[in-house]
């Protein structure tokens, strides 16, 4: 059980978790719980580990190596730094990717380029994610 997730048992999302995602997403309360569905079905201890991430990218990009990207992109949504990515970051990275604000999806980016995350980019940084 975890607080955040809501009754693992029962499956069920938090309350809180919900009307925050209603407020920071475009999502309706009806789609998020679908999504809430599916991704337990997926990850029943209700977490993606970063090799489940770049195996699930991995599939939008057949024809290329996309581990170390993935892995960028796995390391900018992991805000809590724990390895694995929750519902709630699952959900807001699929948000700021397809249909965030701008500024939103700019400071994305800029999480995604400073790699080291000291609040700079350095030309190196940049190379490793070109």
């Amino acid at each position: 059980f975890s607080p955040a997730m809501g009754n693992a048992k029962s499956g069920a999302l938090s309350k809180e978790i919900l009307e925050e995602l209603k407020m920071s997403t475009r999502y309706t309360e009806e789609e998020l719980c679908r999504w809430y569905e599916s991704f337990q079905r997926q990850c029943p201890d209700g977490r993606i580990s970063r090799a489940e991430f770049e195996k699930i990218y991995g599939t939008f990009f057949p024809n290329s190596d996309p581990k170390g990207y993935a892995r960028h992109v796995f390391r900018s949504f992991d805000t809590n730094d724990d390895g694995t990515l929750d519902f709630r970051e699952y959900i807001i990275a699929l948000h700021l990717t397809s249909s965030g604000k701008t500024h939103l999806k700019l400071e994305w980016a800029f999480s995604l380029f400073d790699v080291d995350r000291n609040g700079e980019i350095s030309k190196s940084e940049v190379l490793e994610i070109i």
